[in-house]
């Protein structure tokens, strides 16, 4: 996966330690964590996965990038690849801060990394992980071609799990 991704209105890139402020904003957000794990995180747990992501990086040769406005350099959320230990496949996952919510940055986002998985990468198949409550994310997963596939409990919580494969994309 590459590192960096442009979008027409993002920078999809590594994350560095300027992330920690706006990530720990968002990660402080209960409503932004309502799907996320179900509570928010402190700055110290936000600075954890951070790392957790860095590794991952190093682990699996893939993950999740911050997304920031191009014109402004703004923090706008997280997108990418994610397969920790123990998950139902390869991932393609986003989480925005609340102020960027209904703009479609997750949709653009989440079409460009799959673009990247399925064109540069040729991932034969990507899945989302998305609570049953989450109406926004499940149509940003159908936006993306992705399509239902079953429903499991993924690390202890309910959830659907949403399924696109590369001859399909």
């Amino acid at each position: 996966m590459n590192t960096q991704i442009e979008t027409e209105r993002m920078r999809l890139r590594m994350f560095e330690e300027r992330d920690l402020e706006p990530y720990a904003r968002m990660c402080a957000n209960r409503e932004v964590m309502t799907y996320l794990g179900g509570r928010p995180l402190s700055r110290d747990e936000t600075w954890r996965q951070i790392a957790m992501f860095l590794g991952h990086w190093q682990l699996r040769g893939c993950g999740l990038l911050a997304a920031e406005d191009r014109a402004s350099g703004a923090f706008l959320g997280r997108v990418g690849l994610w397969r920790p230990e123990g998950w139902p496949g390869l991932e393609i996952g986003w989480a925005f801060d609340r102020p960027y919510w209904g703009r479609g940055f997750a949709t653009e986002a989440a079409k460009a990394v799959l673009r990247d998985a399925f064109e540069v990468q040729k991932v034969d198949t990507l899945i989302s992980v998305i609570h049953p409550d989450n109406f926004a994310s499940i149509r940003v997963a159908e936006k993306i071609g992705e399509r239902y596939e079953q429903r499991a409990i993924v690390n202890g919580f309910d959830a659907f799990i949403f399924r696109i494969d590369r001859d399909a994309g």
